[in-house]
């Protein structure tokens, strides 16, 4: 498995959410809330995790965000935790 730091997982979502809502990934911190402090709304948030799935799926194998983790995916740093952890960090 390919190692991968925790600051490239935060690029690589910033930079799959500055894509999906049209903003700045250099305005994209760790402590923002995806709903409130970024507007993402639901299909934002579906597109993110289509797009992270896709992303990630070639360095971990059947990678993807389970049903019942979506609901604590409320922070930019929960993304990258989730991923993280998923790459056994």
């Amino acid at each position: 498995m390919a190692t991968i730091e925790r600051n490239e997982v935060f690029a690589t979502v910033c930079r799959h959410l500055a894509e999906i809502l049209e903003i700045s990934a250099a305005d994209i911190s760790e402590s923002q809330t995806l709903a409130d402090d970024l507007g993402a709304d639901s299909i934002a948030l579906i597109e993110l995790v289509d797009s992270l799935e896709q992303e990630f799926s070639d360095i971990i194998p059947n990678f993807q965000f389970e049903d019942d983790d979506l609901s604590g995916l409320l922070t930019v740093a929960d993304a990258v935790n989730y991923i993280v952890l998923a790459l056994g960090k």
